[in-house]
């Protein structure tokens, strides 16, 4: 069964060099999926990473690149499946 919960951080456009990066430093961890943006929009441009989806040590984890509103911390949210 999969996990009901995901780590989500938040990026300012970094996401999926952090999830390579994760992927190659810990066991049990990979990049799953890319989520691209199928057409320019107001903060960015068509192809853009929009979120990724991975795993830390077997930990399902999303990247989401939501500019620099809120800047990358230690802090992260939950991201629960209903």
């Amino acid at each position: 069964m999969a996990s009901p919960i995901t780590v989500c951080l938040w990026f300012d456009g970094a996401a999926l060099e952090a999830a390579e990066f994760y992927a190659q430093t810990f066991a049990d961890s990979a990049v799953q999926a890319v989520h691209r943006a199928p057409a320019d929009y107001p903060a960015g441009r068509q192809g853009d990473v929009l979120t990724v989806e991975f795993t830390v040590l077997g930990l399902p984890c999303m990247g989401l690149n939501g500019g620099p509103t809120f800047p990358h911390s230690e802090a992260f949210s939950f991201q629960v499946v209903t």
